[in-house]
């Protein structure tokens, strides 16, 4: 079946079987790896990616469901020389250790700062946060950064950056 959708701001169709999910067209197919499959389950949040705007689990869409839609992966969000401000946020203040979820939380992150706004409070981001799993921090840092990235992206947003 032939799906189109906008792809990390650029169109793509892709004629793939209607079984197919979302994560293994981005990862098979298109060579998108930065999206991990960490639990086949839905239950640990490697996989999110945004569809028109919420962060939503890969591994759990079917490709042939977002025809017409907008996805955007971590490797649309930022370039090495200038990172998307939740991603820099991440890097300032340490909210990775492995790296294996951390593409998952900062698409997440994005999602809360876009749903929550700059001064989303803590309990907030752990709760919506629930979704997401980390096997190699306390959880503090990634909220942390979170908070931040939440405060630099509306202030980009502000000035138009």
């Amino acid at each position: 079946m032939l799906t189109n959708l906008v792809l990390n701001g650029a169109p793509v169709t892709l004629d793939l079987p209607d079984e197919t999910l979302l994560v293994d067209a981005l990862r098979d197919h298109l060579g998108l790896t930065g999206t991990h499959i960490g639990c086949d389950t839905s239950q640990c949040g490697a996989c999110n990616v945004l569809v028109d705007g919420m962060a939503l689990k890969s591994c759990t869409l079917l490709l042939a469901t977002l025809d017409g839609r907008q996805v955007t992966t971590i490797e649309g969000l930022g370039t090495a020389e200038h990172l998307h401000p939740m991603q820099a946020a991440f890097r300032a203040h340490h909210g990775l250790q492995c790296g294996f979820c951390t593409p998952g939380m900062v698409v997440a992150g994005i999602a809360i700062a876009e749903t929550y706004g700059a001064d989303v409070d803590v309990a907030t981001v752990r709760h919506a946060l629930e979704g997401n799993l980390c096997r190699c921090t306390g959880y503090q840092n990634i909220v942390t950064s979170i908070m931040a990235g939440a405060k630099a992206m509306m202030a980009d947003a502000g000035t138009g950056v």
